[in-house]
């Protein structure tokens, strides 16, 4: 299981419309939006590779320490930043996750690329997050 993670999704313009803190990591004051510079800064990567590649999950495009940022990509993308080595679990995570994802945007009351607020959604990526990562 994974000690720490901070998971993401980026619109297509990078504008993030989702964020979550999951994990069971220590927080540090001084370093309390470092996961979100770190996931922003690797969206230059993803731009690049995107068109390099045909596949979907992009398993390591970056390091930090001993964190790595995968990325499942669509339309939007979808960011973890984490420590976990269990590919199988990252892919499943971010498979289920589209699909709750997808749910969303079929809500006619949500406006696609608006953030999503719901605590529906931040449930059960987090119960998802404990089950995968």
């Amino acid at each position: 299981m994974t000690t720490a993670a901070c998971f993401i999704i980026a619109s297509r313009n990078d504008i993030p419309i989702y964020e979550a803190e999951v994990g069971s990591a220590a927080k540090r004051e001084d370093a309390a939006q470092l996961p979100q510079f770190i996931l922003q800064a690797a969206l230059d990567i993803v731009q690049d590779l995107a068109w390099t590649t045909s596949a979907m999950i992009l398993k390591t495009i970056d390091k930090f320490n001993d964190l790595v940022v995968s990325v499942y990509v669509t339309d939007d993308r979808f960011m973890l930043l984490h420590d976990s080595r269990s590919d199988d679990g990252i892919k499943s995570f971010f498979q289920e996750v589209h699909e709750l994802y997808i749910k969303s945007l079929l809500n006619p009351l949500y406006l696609p690329g608006s953030r999503i607020t719901s605590s529906h959604f931040n449930t059960k990526v987090g119960a998802l997050a404990r089950k995968y990562l």
